[in-house]
């Protein structure tokens, strides 16, 4: 599926060859994230994340960069998440020098200007007083403060209003040199390209650049003891309530029986959650769970919007549905999941972009790679008998994490519901 190679400066480089598409995809991944980040600095992997869209040595301004790669039809972003900032663009191929000659001078030569840093600072600003006025978003924000208390993974990626107002140049240029490091950072690239083209570039784009000593992440705890509930008082039409419950990390030898076990709990419109909550008791329109996992870490969470009045209604549904999956699915139930999540994954690898992204950030996170094909194999080994043990382990009254935003929903009688 894929070629690598390691540059001398250390620069892990990954290329898959899709000889049947029109475009090309590159990816940078850096070990930059909210868990390398100290309180005062919350937030700083999130500012740089923005900062070298505002200008280059070589594309001096934000127009510059922007139509560079807009110019000729192609797409550009970036995204920073507690582990990993993502800067990626996608090209047709006739561009793709022009277009990774872009994005690498972004990570290597962004300007800094301090007028543009300040610019961004208010931008960013507006990005997080956006987040808190949505309650669908600032619910997520708030399960995640119930998950990981007091710790980096308990934190919003983008930090607070006073970390980022305190956030000085200094402080960025300083943690951008350590951080933004060769040995700190994968590129990968998927599309009409060989190993070779890639790997030729790179070397000489990246002659110059020297790897460094990067800062540790802060390993997540766990130090709650029963079910806790994070309730925000708000006038909203609906009250938005997650309830979650910690995970396995991302090697963890049960993932893939938890992944599908979120499945069938609640991803689709074919899922327990869907069919009960909506279908059946018509109680929200939009209903789903989700699974996520990271170096140590991990975690369920099902998301609902309800009638404020119907909050108990969805709270104590959805922990019967917990314990419902204590009981061993069908093999029928558990096929279909499965094939549901083998499907999504391989339609995705279709795509330049997703195959890049895939190669990326499972180097970057577990400095290996598992191709389609691996995981597609330990989806078809998981048994009914898997996904009941795991079900008990996890979704159990112990572990169970409530929030909700909304005009209605008293702590104490939400803590009681949450037992089985």
């Amino acid at each position: 599926m894929y070629q690598s190679s390691v540059l001398d400066n250390k620069l892990r480089v990954l290329t898959s060859t899709m000889a049947h598409t029109q475009s090309i995809s590159m990816v940078i991944c850096v070990g930059a994230g909210s868990r390398y980040e100290s309180d005062e600095l919350a937030g700083v992997s999130h500012f740089i994340e923005h900062l070298p869209f505002k200008g280059t040595e070589s594309w001096p301004t934000a127009r510059a960069v922007s139509e560079a790669i807009e110019g000729v039809g192609g797409v550009m972003n970036a995204s920073t998440d507690r582990e990993m900032t993502v800067f990626w663009c996608k090209v047709a191929r006739l561009h793709y020098k022009t277009a990774f000659a872009v994005l690498m001078d972004m990570v290597l030569n962004s300007r800094l200007d301090p007028e543009e840093v300040e610019k961004e600072r208010e931008v960013i600003q507006e990005e997080l007083r956006m987040t808190y006025d949505q309650p669908s978003y600032r619910v997520d924000l708030l399960i995640d403060e119930a998950m990981w208390p007091d710790q980096a993974m308990g934190r919003d990626v983008g930090g607070t209003l006073e970390t980022v107002a305190d956030i000085q140049q200094k402080d960025i240029r300083e943690y951008m040199h350590q951080q933004y490091n060769p040995a700190n950072t994968v590129v990968a690239v998927a599309g009409n390209v060989t190993h070779e083209e890639v790997v030729g570039m790179l070397a000489e784009t990246t002659r110059d650049w020297k790897p460094l000593e990067s800062l540790d992440w802060e390993q997540a705890t766990d130090n709650v003891e029963g079910p806790l509930v994070k309730v925000e008082r708000r006038h909203s039409d609906q009250t938005h309530l997650c309830l979650g419950v910690p995970g396995l990390s991302l090697t963890h030898p049960d993932r893939y029986a938890f992944n599908l076990m979120n499945t069938i709990l609640g991803d689709g419109m074919s899922s327990r959650l869907f069919l009960n909550l909506r279908e059946e008791q018509g109680l929200a329109y939009d209903v789903h769970s989700s699974s996520s996992n990271y170096r140590d870490t991990g975690a369920l969470v099902v998301y609902c919007g309800v009638e404020p009045s119907k909050t108990n209604d969805a709270v104590k549904t959805i922990v019967k549905e917990f314990q419902g999956m204590h009981q061993a699915p069908s093999e029928q139930e558990l096929n279909k999941a499965r094939e549901y999540s083998k499907g999504r994954l391989l339609l995705r690898m279709e795509d330049t972009r997703a195959v890049a992204s895939w190669l990326g950030a499972q180097e970057l996170l577990q400095d290996s790679v598992r191709t389609p094909e691996e995981v597609v194999e330990s989806l078809d080994a998981v048994t009914p008998a898997d996904i009941a043990r795991v079900a008990k382990n996890f979704l159990n009254d112990d572990k169970m994490r409530l929030a909700v935003v909304g005009p209605r929903g008293g702590v104490k009688a939400l803590t009681g519901m949450l037992r089985f």
